[in-house]
């Protein structure tokens, strides 16, 4: 699935049509090229030539993927999984394209019948995609949504490209929705979608009239904070210093030497699986079907997009940018946390960075909230858009919701 093949002809480098109260300008609709049969072949072989390691003895996920695990799993991949059934799906979405800074940014474009409709920006996370909102997207008919593939994920991998950190992504996508004809809208992200998120609010204020987010950025997990800190605040911090010493490690390993670690995983589609499930598996909640919120074929899905892309080196590259001081966030924030997200930050430690006009917490849920939880990541959703009507009409909302 090279990105290159699909590059808009020259006389359909401009649509120009009317929605959304504006007028869209430097957009294409792209279509998503489909698997060549060879290259699905060609995983299917590898997968089955997979030489297990020799490992010590190890049980459960403590260790990482269990051995039987990933060995049940690779068997299906390199049997009954079909990757056409998934690709249809993803060929059918609503695709746009436009070039920022000479760069291709893609996108999901679904719009709502009604051309007023208030506009929703969904930025997703690693080791994730575009495919974190698939759930949630038939939610939101009522609205104009845009979900970018970020810059060096599936979807947006061009050979050559930059190395895009989230504050040239958060550049990119407020590009892509100036060049899609929209002024004012209201941003969620989780992830490194977070960050990006983050990012625009701060450098794309006048446009972005709320925020939506599902965690504490990863830029805020370590600040120089001047006062004393609550109990609960020490604790977050605390727990932080022993997550990132017990489960952190690839963090480090993808910012210092990430095409060492590419060249490894570019290579071996097991291995790709292993270190992406680990995550998608360790932080979702584990109350899912069969104990996962995941079932094979979703992760398979997942692991393929990667794979079938190339995308997994240059996913690394936001791990690597140097840490910024954005300051406090003033744009109007709803916050919906889910208790097994990875580090679930209390509402006062949020505050101490962000306009937090609404707060919502859930029992159930993980990392991947607007995959395991639509409905719930909706109601947060609409919280924001909300706020953002009240600051178009010069009101404000500061409703703050506990755990239902």
């Amino acid at each position: 699935m090279d990105d290159s093949d699909r590059v808009p002809p020259a006389e359909s480098a401009t649509e120009r049509t009317r929605f959304g109260g504006h007028r869209a300008r430097d957009s294409v609709a792209w279509d998503w090229k489909p698997v060549d049969d060879i290259d699905i072949e060609d995983l299917r072989e590898r997968v089955a030539r997979y030489r297990p390691p020799v490992l010590s003895r190890a049980s459960g996920w403590g260790r990482g993927v269990p051995t039987d695990y990933l060995g049940a799993l690779t068997e299906h991949w390199a049997g009954s999984f079909d990757w056409r059934v998934p690709e249809v799906r993803i060929r059918s979405y609503p695709w746009t394209r436009v070039h920022i800074d000479g760069e291709p940014v893609t996108a999901i474009h679904q719009r709502s019948i009604d051309p007023d409709a208030p506009v929703v920006v969904l930025l997703h996370g690693w080791p994730d995609s575009f495919l974190r909102f698939e759930r949630v997207l038939p939610l939101l008919s009522d609205v104009h949504v845009v979900v970018p593939c970020l810059t060096g994920y599936p979807g947006a991998v061009t050979a050559g490209i930059q190395p895009a950190t989230p504050r040239v992504m958060a550049r990119q996508v407020a590009g892509l929705i100036e060049a899609l004809g929209y002024e004012r809208y209201v941003v969620s992200g989780g992830d490194v979608g977070s960050v990006v998120a983050t990012h625009m609010a701060r450098a794309h204020g006048d446009s972005v009239s709320a925020l939506h987010l599902t965690d504490l950025p990863a830029l805020r997990v370590s600040p120089d904070l001047r006062g004393d800190l609550t109990e609960r605040e020490q604790r977050y911090y605390r727990d932080a210093r022993r997550w990132r010493a017990t489960e952190g490690g690839y963090r480090l390993l993808q910012a210092t030497k990430p095409h060492t670690l590419a060249r490894a995983l570019s290579d071996s589609p097991v291995g790709l699986a292993a270190w992406i499930i680990e995550k998608l598996i360790g932080w979702s909640d584990s109350r899912g079907e069969n104990g996962f919120a995941f079932d094979r074929d979703d992760l398979l899905t997942w692991v393929s997009l990667y794979w079938y892309t190339g995308a997994i080196g240059t996913s690394f590259d936001p791990y690597s940018a140097a840490p910024l001081d954005v300051g406090f966030v003033d744009t109007p924030t709803a916050v919906s946390m889910f208790r097994h997200e990875i580090l679930p930050p209390g509402p006062d430690l949020f505050r101490r960075f962000y306009d937090v006009r609404s707060w919502t917490e859930y029992d159930v849920g993980g990392h991947f909230a607007a995959w395991e939880r639509p409905a719930e990541f909706v109601v947060g959703l609409r919280n924001a858009l909300v706020l953002a009507e009240g600051v178009r009409r010069g009101t404000t909302d500061t409703r703050s919701r506990g755990v239902p």
